[in-house]
């Protein structure tokens, strides 16, 4: 599984889904993708998610996209890698738009573009080689989802499809199935087959007399000391 990120501009930050996984909610403007295991990071964005509104009520202010980083971090740090969250945080406060990695045992990075999951390493190399400052939305859209797209087709735990999440200052667009090269075809043929189908060659039924050439068949009656393990117990 891969998820990638990209910040473009001061006002945009686009994140990339390419798993059959969904994007995670946190806040409005904050979103997290997310690699390894799908019920940790469920789990751990919904946490992070109800406690982030509880301190935007608290503070009476939009929560910024650093605050949400450190919950994660101080949360995955406290269990040492044991929840296996490995997650991409993006969003725009009024700061600026960010983007954040988090890793299981609580180590982050804030660069211009990141990576994480089994696909990193080719998504990356599309990033290094054709990232540039000051993208437009476009080109950053295209950018991403064709170094999510070196994931799926180099690596084999990097699903099938590109889902694209475009947060700004006034709102975020998802867009499911952004991209899907791997489409499942139907099916050539049909292996399912109608009765009858399978001749019969030698049918041959066994009686009791014939095992009894073989082995000693002795019926038990209800009376007959062993046969009291085939009683049952009824309530009256």
């Amino acid at each position: 599984m891969t998820e990638q990120g990209v910040s473009t501009t001061p006002t945009a930050t686009e994140i990339y889904d390419q798993n059959c996984e969904k994007l995670h909610y946190i806040a409005p403007q904050i979103w997290c993708a997310g690699a390894g295991t799908a019920a940790d990071t469920e789990f751990t964005t919904a946490l992070i998610s109800s406690d982030l509104e509880l301190h935007a009520l608290s503070t009476g202010r939009q929560p910024r996209v650093v605050t949400c980083m450190t919950m994660l971090k101080q949360h995955l740090f406290r269990y040492q890698g044991n929840i296996g969250a490995y997650l991409v945080v993006a969003g725009v406060d009024p700061t600026g738009a960010h983007l954040f990695t988090v890793h299981a045992h609580g180590s982050t990075d804030k660069l211009p573009y990141v990576t994480m999951g089994s696909g990193s390493l080719a998504a990356m190399s599309v990033f290094e080689t054709q990232w540039k400052p000051k993208l437009s939305r476009d080109d950053a859209v295209k950018l991403a989802s064709d170094a999510i797209m070196a994931g799926i087709f180099n690596d084999l735990g990097s699903g099938s499809n590109v889902d694209v999440a475009v947060i700004t200052r006034e709102k975020t667009t998802l867009m499911r199935n952004y991209i899907t090269p791997n489409v499942r075809e139907k099916k050539m043929r049909d292996y399912r087959f109608k009765k009858g189908t399978t001749a019969v060659l030698n049918e041959k039924i066994i009686t009791k007399e014939d095992i009894g050439k073989y082995v000693t068949v002795h019926d038990l009656k209800a009376d007959e000391e062993g046969a009291a393990g085939e009683k049952m117990d009824v309530d009256t």
